[in-house]
């Protein structure tokens, strides 16, 4: 299968949908008898009042959330292959993307972090283009705006502030106008918001909406290890495309090599952010997808051995179908 998804073959395109629906098997299989769908925060439905919270029918959630996941996949997989982070185009960007969304049920329905993964690919691309951009103040302030509207839908989204200026260090040498652009343009978003807050006289919430930044990260993890168990292979699949990626880190070009710690840093500051929503899910760590499944693809795409690679996939899959029907 690794080998028929190296190919930029057009065939690709239907086998990547049915492999998409056929790794969600078993949330068709035991369907929820409900599930909702809050798609923006409590503090941004006072600007956009858009209930869909019962819109959809169980099955009609778990259908609509592979298709995203199936188009989001194939946009990422465009931009990585833009942008050669891969020694050669291929469709292994979107495979592993679809694979890393169908790790846990949760990852199977409609959520907002199912929704910020556009915004998120969409800064992705922007961020690979800060390097080739003679003036980025622009592209840094749509950046910012982009990462305000994905507050509005996601409250943790705003830790992805922290990448702007991770990406500038990494891509531009020092401009102070730049490191504001992204501030005012995340800033203007939430203006026009204050304005709509301080219009219906109640400016004294839209303070409240920041108190979740002096949440304390948690020293004490209440964790069941046993559903997190099918990260094991993701982990040794990771840790082969390290010690891959270590191999030939001085062999690539430079922007490849700044492309890779970005999302590296992209993949920290998503993991973390959880803290930032007290009553937070599971569905929260979609936001890793993104950028875990570049690293995923970089082995599958220059590994050697393919009764290795082959195999390995073939577990991987097996293991994640295992413990979504166990």
């Amino acid at each position: 299968m690794i080998n028929q998804f190296r190919k930029l073959n057009p065939v690709n395109l239907i086998l990547l949908l049915a492999y998409t629906f056929f790794m969600r098997m078993a949330i068709f299989y035991e369907m929820p008898q409900q599930l909702n769908f809050d798609f923006l925060e409590p503090f941004a439905r006072l600007l956009i009042n858009i209930n869909l919270e019962n819109a959809f029918s169980p099955a009609a959630n778990v259908f609509f959330a592979g298709i995203l996941v199936f188009v989001q996949s194939l946009i990422f997989n465009r931009i990585i292959n833009n942008h050669n982070l891969l020694s050669k185009p291929s469709f292994l960007p979107a495979l592993m993307f679809v694979t890393g969304s169908s790790l846990f049920m949760p990852f199977m329905v409609l959520s907002p972090a199912l929704i910020c993964n556009f915004l998120l690919i969409w800064m992705i691309d922007k961020f690979l283009k800060l390097g080739k951009s003679a003036n980025s103040i622009t592209t840094v302030f749509d950046i910012g705006m982009i990462i305000a509207i994905g507050t509005l839908i996601y409250f943790p989204f705003i830790a992805m502030f922290l990448t702007i200026f991770l990406a500038l260090l990494l891509f531009r040498s020092f401009n102070w106008r730049e490191w504001v652009g992204g501030l005012v343009g995340y800033l203007t978003v939430f203006f026009f918001l204050a304005v709509f807050y301080y219009w219906n006289n109640n400016l004294s919430s839209f303070y409240q909406i920041w108190k979740p930044l002096g949440n304390k990260f948690p020293s004490v993890f209440k964790i069941n290890y046993n559903d997190y168990l099918v990260l094991i292979p993701v982990a040794v699949i990771l840790i082969l495309a390290s010690l891959q990626l270590r191999e030939n880190f001085f062999r690539s070009f430079i922007s490849t090599r700044k492309g890779f710690q970005l999302l590296f840093f992209m993949f920290i500051v998503a993991a973390a952010s959880f803290y930032l929503k007290p009553d937070f899910r599971t569905w929260h760590f979609l936001l890793c997808v993104p950028p875990g499944a570049v690293l995923l693809a970089y082995y599958f795409s220059n590994a050697k051995k393919r009764w290795f690679y082959e195999t390995l996939f073939l577990l991987f899959v097996l293991s994640v179908q295992y413990f979504l029907f166990v």
